[in-house]
């Protein structure tokens, strides 16, 4: 390189050669700086490398490196990294394979023909190569990430398929990177390499920020893991490999988690897996899926509908229809109420429509639907036919229809105030059998009431599924504040801690922004039952608990990240106080007026549930996938 800086000590300085007012000029030094790099064994060489990731991250579809071959570049310095250790372990090279990895993943991200040019420069057999693991963990994260997004493309998929062991090696690496981050970096905090704490921090935290970040690098290392195996789970030749039980039981807990909140992960895998029909029957057969997909169906997180998606696909299919429709039905009839959610229109409907469907359909034998799911289904469908009768009533005969349901429901209040909480549940069932069905804001106060008078009286089911229907009706959807700690209470006396948190964390977020005396947040300050709920559940829910019990607790300077491995304090949260009954009522029952416009304004559009196919279910996994920026 011809322009060096007077006062730039290194000959061809890449920052230096960045400078050069002469297109032509600079163009060539560029191209002749990639070609050099890796055959260069100077001090120094971190520098560029990081500059230069840097401007990936920055313009990930600028075509100017990629034209005069950044790709080769990066290959030749990941092989030299892989082959030559004593290299790797002088002055700061052992960061290069990381940042070269990361500007890979980075140029391919958003565009295909980047994706095209960089598998003709070779990227995928060194990318392998760290991926199984010939180095660190870190390296391994950003080399799933990048394989990530060369297997999202029509026209790359094929050559990262070619490799044989990257399918199976992502699946490992889903499964065990929550305990190779926890056993190899967070568990010991004096025996953390140097060069990771720098990455994970940038040099701008000690133990405490180094032990945040391995936990996010953990959670992504599993999900971007997850996203390279979805992109094989489209092909049906794929789905033997990826369906084999000990790796789909697991699915379901595989969460982003709080500090990765934007991916999929599991659920989107199983939701991929599930279009399929070959991919639906080893589904049916796993122990504890459908049950978790009930839950997360129920929950009120951003991957609800993917759950949904799942159990419809597996209630269509006859040849899974009778292993799931016990446990499905009953999931779906709570959520039969929710009218649009995300792309999802008149969801509630085609819902209805699948389970009248599946009680035509219904057989003998082991395809036969049980007495209780044909109640359900028929109880659903008679609430539906209700609906149409209503619409031709009077509006007088309806308004004396909502101040007899009010009656009743005071008349629960009365009991519940006196102790009697079996009776107050009995009335506002009766509340619930002579509210209109349009009447939506009554019949969420009914059934959030009911919800806590099961809580109080042990029935944590029927609590989940009144709050949830509550939740289901209310505007916006599943933002019912009080229907929200109560499903929180009885996911928590189910133990079942990732839907507690789910809920109760979503409760603290509307008390904020609530107008109810009795919910708001008085000075910012979340209330001492909800922050002893959410505290206990981090605990439980923690991304390294199940590591942890395996492995020991965390050791080191400070004890890091310790506070989510102590047991829980065993302090008592609030139930009934927190009730709306408790003030005679007042503090929601009957203060919300129905919205005339419910009666008058009847939606006529017969719109269809959107039929998916493969190319939303691939837009639907990969848009919501977070891109690190470290």
């Amino acid at each position: 390189m011809d322009k060096v800086s007077p006062d730039c000590p290194y000959p061809g300085c890449f920052f230096c050669v960045m400078k050069e007012g002469n297109p032509s000029k600079r163009r060539a030094s560029i191209l002749k700086f990639f070609r050099e790099l890796p055959s260069q064994d100077d001090d120094g060489q971190v520098l560029p490398i990081s500059g230069l990731w840097n401007t990936a991250m920055a313009h990930p579809n600028d075509p100017e490196f990629i034209e005069l071959g950044i790709f080769e570049c990066m290959v030749a310095l990941i092989w030299k990294g892989l082959k030559n250790r004593r290299w790797l372990s002088h002055d700061q090279n052992i960061y290069i394979p990381y940042y070269a990895a990361h500007i890979i993943g980075s140029y391919t991200m958003n565009m295909e023909e980047f994706a095209e040019s960089a598998i003709h420069a070779g990227v995928t057999p060194p990318l392998v190569e760290l991926l199984r693991g010939r180095l660190t963990w870190v390296e391994q994260r950003v080399a799933v990430r990048a394989l990530g997004h060369l297997a999202t493309y029509t026209n790359t998929f094929p050559a990262v398929a070619s490799h044989g062991e990257i399918l199976e090696l992502a699946i490992q690496l889903a499964m065990s990177s929550l305990e190779i981050v926890y056993s190899h970096f967070y568990q010991y905090a004096d025996r953390r390499l140097s060069y990771h704490c720098d990455l994970l921090t940038r040099g701008m935290g000690g133990v405490e920020m180094e032990s945040r970040k391995a936990e996010e690098w953990a959670s992504q290392l599993q999900c971007w893991s997850l996203q390279l195996i979805n992109c094989f789970a489209f092909k049906p030749e794929f789905l033997p490999t990826i369906c084999k039980p000990e790796f789909l039981v697991k699915l379901p807990g595989m969460w982003g988690g709080l500090v990765n909140e934007n991916s999929p992960a599991g659920i989107g895998l199983l939701r991929t897996i599930c279009h399929h029909k070959l991919g639906r029957g080893p589904v049916a057969s796993c122990p504890g899926i459908i049950e978790a997909l009930c839950n997360i169906a129920r929950s009120s997180d951003d991957w609800q509908y993917m759950a949904i998606d799942c159990l419809l696909w597996l209630i269509q299919d006859p040849s899974t229809c009778h292993k799931v429709i016990d446990k499905a039905v009953p999931a779906l009839v709570d959520l039969a109420e929710i009218t649009n959610l995300g792309d999802h229109k008149k969801l509630g409907d085609y819902i209805v429509n699948v389970l009248q469907e599946c009680l035509q359909s219904q057989g003998t034998g082991r395809n036969s639907i049980s007495n209780h799911v044909k109640e359900l289904i028929e109880e659903l469908l008679n609430s539906k036919q209700r609906l149409k009768w209503e619409k031709s009533m009077p509006k007088e005969d309806l308004h004396i229809k909502q101040a007899a349901a009010l009656v009743v429901k005071l008349e629960g209040n009365s009991l519940f105030s006196s102790g009697n909480i079996a009776g107050a549940a009995s009335k506002y069932s009766e509340a619930l059998s002579l509210c209109p069905m349009r009447s939506k804001k009554e019949r969420v106060v009914l059934y959030s009431n009911r919800a806590q008078c099961h809580l109080l009286l042990q029935q944590p089911l029927a609590a989940i599924s009144d709050a949830t229907r509550a939740l289901c009706l209310h505007s916006p959807l599943n933002r019912h504040a009080k229907s929200l700690w109560r499903r929180a209470q009885a996911y928590d006396m189910l133990d079942l801690a990732k839907e507690s948190l789910l809920d109760a964390i979503l409760f603290i977020n509307e008390c904020s922004q609530s107008n109810d005396p009795d919910l708001s947040l008085r000075q910012n300050k979340v209330p001492d039952y909800a922050e002893r709920l959410v505290k206990k559940q981090m605990r439980a829910a923690w991304l390294f608990r199940e590591a942890a019990i395996k492995h020991g607790g965390v050791h080191g300077e400070g004890d890091a990240g310790d506070i989510y491995g102590q047991e829980s304090d065993g302090s008592e949260w609030e139930t009934a106080s927190e009730s709306d009954i408790g003030n005679d009522g007042r503090a929601e029952m009957g203060d919300d007026d129905d919205d005339d416009s419910e009666w008058k304004n009847e939606d006529k559009r017969k719109d269809k549930y959107d039929k998916v196919t493969l190319k939303d279910l691939k837009h639907g996994y990969n848009v919501h996938l977070a891109e690190d920026q470290s």
